[in-house]
């Protein structure tokens, strides 16, 4: 077990938590279900919802798609590697989690930029004996930083994941082609890319309205086409694995997902909408509730 999170001065940890202003990582949290954010937060997700009341299956079959992904390069393609850049906070099923149980001697790197989330990131370096997990606490708008560090846990001669589910639409085209570029261009032969993104191709209407309310809290929140986000495959020689990219539900589906806990009744009924997302089952799913897309690139 090793990380920034292991050295970090807890008073200066504490002075870069801004819990007065929303941030993606812990609105994601709220999404799942977790208890690591703050009230601006739940009101950013909560107005998120209230524009999209069935929004919440975005986050969660988008992290059912991190799942298979991880399964599916572990045990069909025999990576050992990851690196999961925009982690978010601790939830059940963690990359290395999911790898290891597979794998035992698999390794993996997180890398994310929020200040809770590093608080937390320990629980992120619980790997098993045989295998090795790493935090970096840095922005993927500083590529050179996380490679730097990355070397000291990944063998860069060997085939590595790389993890980009649903971080890239906080990052402006001026950025995010460029920075996926350069860190494909580190990558080994035999690498693959995992990514995610949202997309007002599918459901306009309603990804609009909750696009809205991020950007009025300062987001950065990009929607991008099936052709732009094909272009971060195609700009950097991938080649893209079956099926494509396609809306995050049809990839791979494995009907799978963790199920929901079963609260009591009169408690559910006591819940606000989005504290009440944790216990929904995602298996309803239809095409008009999703406006992400996913897929899976490989390195020659």
């Amino acid at each position: 077990m090793t990380g920034d999170a292991t050295r970090q001065n807890p008073h200066d940890l504490r002075t870069r938590i801004d819990s007065g202003k929303a941030h993606p990582a812990r609105v994601y949290d709220v999404f799942l279900g977790g208890k690591d954010h703050y009230a601006a937060d739940r009101e950013a997700a909560a107005a998120a919802l209230a524009a999209n009341p069935r929004g919440y299956l975005d986050v969660r079959h988008n992290r059912d798609f991190l799942r298979r992904a991880v399964t599916t390069l572990t045990r069909e393609y025999g990576i050992r590697q990851f690196l999961d850049i925009g982690t978010g906070l601790p939830t059940s099923q963690n990359v290395h989690q999911i790898a290891q149980r597979i794998a035992p001697e698999s390794r993996v790197v997180y890398v994310d930029n929020d200040p809770v989330v590093l608080a937390h990131a320990r629980a992120l370096l619980t790997s098993g004996p045989e295998g090795r997990t790493d935090y970096i606490d840095a922005d993927l708008a500083d590529p050179a930083r996380i490679l730097d560090h990355a070397v000291r846990t990944l063998d860069f001669d060997r085939p590595i994941a790389l993890c980009l589910v649903a971080v890239l639409h906080f990052v402006g085209d001026e950025e995010a082609y460029p920075i996926v570029r350069e860190l494909i261009a580190a990558l080994p032969s035999g690498s693959r890319v995992v990514l995610s993104h949202l997309t007002e191709d599918l459901n306009p209407e309603k990804v609009r309205a909750v696009q809205r309310t991020y950007t009025e809290r300062g987001f950065t929140f990009v929607l991008r086409s099936l052709a732009d986000v094909e272009r971060f495959f195609t700009e950097s020689g991938l080649k893209l694995a079956e099926p494509g990219v396609v809306p995050v539900h049809h990839w791979r589906p494995d009907h799978s997902a963790p199920a929901p806990e079963r609260p009591d009744v009169s408690y559910l009924a006591s819940l606000r909408d989005i504290e009440k997302v944790r216990y929904k089952d995602i298996s309803d799913v239809t095409d008009a509730d999703i406006n992400i897309y996913a897929g899976l690139g490989v390195k020659d």
